[in-house]
């Protein structure tokens, strides 16, 4: 019994911040700390990113901030974005928050007890005895891991709605404490955003969303690689930890990754249409174009959320995914992303004429 997405929606926070700005705001807080940082400014244009979103203004990270500031601001931040992409959702998929059976909560960026969807529940009009699924620590895989745990919780109760949000605030985590060469990059990449989705095995959909099935799912986590994306839980705050490998290790790793996905669903690369993947950086972009023998820029809507809204990792596949369906694309899919663990999650869609 096949699972459809029956409404996807993304939704970005109030504050934009212009990549110029940034780095603009990047060179007064650390520049004066970091005795290298000249050298990094470069990676401020070279990073493919126009623009990201964050939950706070610029002004806000001029200034230190502690665990429980950070916090706050997460807090703030992501309920607005959750409700914001869980409505538009909803709507699209011609869902009533009450008739939703189990929301699932993707985010990694900060800590909510209670989570998310219980602080939203009165709000969003949740009954009172929907099933919550919060899931943390999975990244930049979140958004597909997220799809690939809603399908199977669909598919375990027929005709169950399930809710995913996703929704991350990384901007917060912002330090200029640790003089890290990560810390630098991840002012250069990171922004905010969420997204959501409505999956059901009932096959009356009520929306305007064309049919777009997941046919399969599947996760690939390499030995020995935990060092290569994470965070570290210091006094003042979560601290990035991205390593300088990962477009070398997406280029030498990442086909056998997806052809392995594409054999346990009876596939191969010739039967996809069309690779959806997370774009966490311009050289990782490249580099997926690369490890796959792509056309050059044939991961133009990739290439076009990361400038106008930089990597918000967990929700960033997902956006992806609505400009490629916005496109008109149909066919066979594999969306896939990258994170920590280090892990490799993809789900195959596909979506009629």
């Amino acid at each position: 019994m096949d699972v459809t997405i029956q409404g996807l929606a993304t939704a970005l926070p109030d504050h934009e911040l212009p990549q110029d700005l940034v780095r603009q705001a990047a060179q007064r807080v650390l520049g004066p700390k970091f005795e290298n940082f000249e050298r990094l400014i470069p990676s401020f244009e070279q990073a493919g990113i126009g623009r990201r979103w964050s939950v706070a203004p610029l002004e806000w990270f001029e200034r230190p901030h502690g665990w429980a500031d950070r916090n706050h601001v997460y807090l703030e931040g992501t309920r607005k974005m959750f409700r914001d992409a869980a409505t538009a959702a909803l709507e699209r998929a011609g869902w009533r928050a009450d008739e939703v059976d189990v929301v699932i909560t993707v985010s990694s960026t900060g800590i909510a007890t209670p989570t998310l969807e219980a602080q939203l529940a009165d709000c969003m009009g949740f009954r009172s005895d929907v099933m919550r699924v919060p899931v943390f620590g999975l990244g930049c895989a979140g958004g597909i891991s997220g799809l690939a745990i809603a399908a199977r919780l669909a598919q375990a109760q027929p005709g169950a709605k399930v809710l995913l949000v996703v929704v991350e605030a990384c901007t917060p985590s912002f330090r200029s404490d640790r003089l890290q060469k990560a810390d630098i990059i991840a002012t250069v990449l990171f922004g905010d955003g969420a997204a959501a989705a409505c999956l059901s095995t009932d096959s009356v959909r009520r929306g305007a969303e064309p049919r777009l099935s997941m046919k399969a799912e599947h996760q690939h986590m390499w030995p020995d690689t935990l060092g290569i994306m994470g965070w570290e839980v210091n006094d003042d705050g979560l601290g990035v930890i991205f390593d300088r490998s990962i477009p070398g290790f997406a280029a030498e790793h990442f086909a056998p990754a997806v052809d392995g996905a594409l054999a346990a669903a009876g596939l191969e690369r010739a039967d996809i249409d069309r690779f959806v993947c997370h774009p966490g950086g311009a050289k990782v972009v490249q580099a997926i174009e690369t490890a796959l023998d792509l056309p050059p820029d044939s991961l133009d809507a990739e290439r076009a959320v990361l400038h106008d809204c930089g990597n918000m990792s967990a929700p960033t596949a997902l956006f992806v995914l609505e400009r490629v369906l916005a496109a008109g694309q149909t066919g066979r899919m594999l969306t896939c992303a990258l994170g920590p663990g280090f892990t490799a999650s993809f789900a195959v869609l596909e979506r009629a004429e």
